[in-house]
């Protein structure tokens, strides 16, 4: 019995492999035709395979406040979500226009604020935000990117649109099990890889090194690029070693590096070594706790002043994070067309600002109706979904939601594609999306694939790891079969 041999239920959701329980999509088939002659055994024993590898590579992550221990295997499901050529032309295109928009943005909001002069922003939503950084009014950034490494988040609705759900500019995460999970998936279907047409994901690093070496100080022919981790407790401790390893660069906590007359310099054996890039992986708030934070260990005293004189480049730069506000997220359509004139190719969520007294008063009545974010909040936090949710929750949020409208907003629920996802010995659907990695240096490149996150959980929503989420192998073809 093959694996395609289990009854299949597609369920009233766009199916990303089926048409019909019984017809698989053009760009599908060829995957089909293998799992169709996979028997069941077989395939749990690469399966079984891939786990072993993920464990004795150490591709974890971690889950906090859980009594079975943090560290767990990245959950990943042998059947690769398939998108073929023409699909990705749209998403690339969609992606490069976004960060484009979204870096002339951060570039007006910290030198002259135009669109919050002509009115396309609220001005008090920028400058009461969270991540807005008015130390960084009028300041320099190396080469004019502000945004060197982001992740967006995308979904599907139930027609099959790919609408943008979230954008991640600050330190966006999961490359890593994009490039573990293309490497498990070679070693278990090797020939399938060969026929397939599938376009590789492993220049990532190579990418990412070459977008922070633009951004380096002219100070020397070779410069020095670390990536700084806030350490070993970190979430994502294991993406910082595999990056820094891929990149072949040196990775470094606050500890390790020093500041002298505005220069960073890295503590090694040898004495202090100039340091010109700095790849960092910590929030802005933990980064120098002379200007940030000042109870912060995580980060380098007087790392801003040397970042202000221009003797090193900070990849994300400081002062990101007002542009991954989920309320500015609202804005980013009209964004596209104020700078590029140009309609977003992309479409967002249809999305409600409580902030604003019609949408607010609309929001508080129809809260059971609604998805609930957090503005600055990640990892499925602070989010109420109101179908999902108790009359108790929902009044919950509807007095957060009151007390503070400029922190959330509401979206309508979104009827998330589905993907077929080996479930305890059978094929069932599973609701997933995709964050694909675009990277910022000479030029805009978007690795031809990304992150397929998957809600392992029945009728779940919620794709992140933390919360019971898992992922696939996201294959993109070089033609449309």
């Amino acid at each position: 019995m093959s694996i395609l041999s289990s009854h299949y239920e597609s369920g009233n959701f766009f199916d990303e492999m089926f048409v019909s329980p019984t017809e698989v999509r053009p760009h599908y088939q060829r995957l089909a035709g293998r799992l169709g002659t996979l028997p069941v055994a077989e395939f749990d024993q690469r399966r079984a395979a891939v786990d072993l590898a993920f464990l004795r590579r150490g591709v974890t992550f971690t889950v906090y406040h859980d009594d079975a221990g943090t560290e767990r295997i990245f959950p990943f499901d042998l059947i690769p979500r398939v998108i073929p050529n023409s699909e990705w032309t749209r998403i690339e295109a969609g992606l490069i226009q976004r960060i484009t928009a979204l870096n002339l943005f951060l570039d007006d909001i910290y030198h002259g604020q135009k669109c919050l002069k002509d009115k396309i922003v609220p001005p008090a939503l920028v400058l009461g935000a969270k991540h807005f950084r008015r130390e960084f009014m009028n300041c320099t950034v190396p080469q004019g990117i502000y945004v060197h490494i982001c992740g967006t988040d995308l979904i599907r609705d139930g027609a099959g649109n790919y609408l943008v759900l979230e954008d991640n500019l600050r330190c966006p995460s999961g490359a890593s099990y994009m490039i573990e999970n293309r490497a498990a998936m070679r070693r278990a279907f090797p020939n399938l890889f060969a026929s397939s047409g599938v376009r590789p994901v492993e220049g990532y690093a190579n990418e990412l090194l070459k977008a922070l070496l633009h951004i380096a100080p002219a100070r020397t022919d070779k410069p020095n690029v670390v990536l700084l981790t806030p350490g070993v407790h970190n979430s994502a401790y294991f993406e910082h070693c595999f990056l820094a390893r891929q990149m072949g660069i040196p990775i470094v906590e606050g500890r390790d590096l020093v500041v002298r007359d505005a220069h960073v310099f890295m503590r090694t054996t040898a004495g202090l070594e100039p340091v010109d890039v700095i790849y960092r992986r910590i929030d802005d708030d933990f980064l120098d706790p002379l200007v940030f934070r000042p109870d912060s260990m995580l980060g380098v005293p007087g790392l801003v002043n040397a970042y202000r004189a221009g003797h090193v480049a900070l990849a994300n730069s400081i002062g990101t994070g007002i542009a991954d506000d989920k309320v500015i997220y609202a804005y980013v359509p009209k964004l596209i067309k104020y700078y590029l004139g140009q309609d977003a190719i992309l479409p967002n969520v249809n999305t409600y600002l409580p902030s604003e007294p019609l949408d607010r008063k609309f929001v508080l009545e129809n809260i059971a109706k609604l998805v609930v974010k957090a503005a600055n909040e990640a990892g499925g936090y602070g989010m109420l979904i109101g179908p999902a949710a108790t009359k108790a929750e929902c009044d919950t949020f509807r007095g957060l939601v009151a007390a503070n409208p400029r922190n959330y907003i509401a979206q309508d629920p979104i009827n998330l594609s589905r993907s077929p996802t080996w479930i305890d010995g059978k094929l069932e659907g599973r609701h997933i999306d995709l964050r694909p990695y675009i990277l910022y240096g000479e030029k805009i490149t978007v690795t031809p694939g990304g992150l397929t996150r998957v809600a392992l959980r029945k009728g779940s929503l919620v794709v992140n790891s933390s919360q019971g989420g898992g992922s696939k192998d996201t294959w993109v073809l070089h033609g449309d079969h």
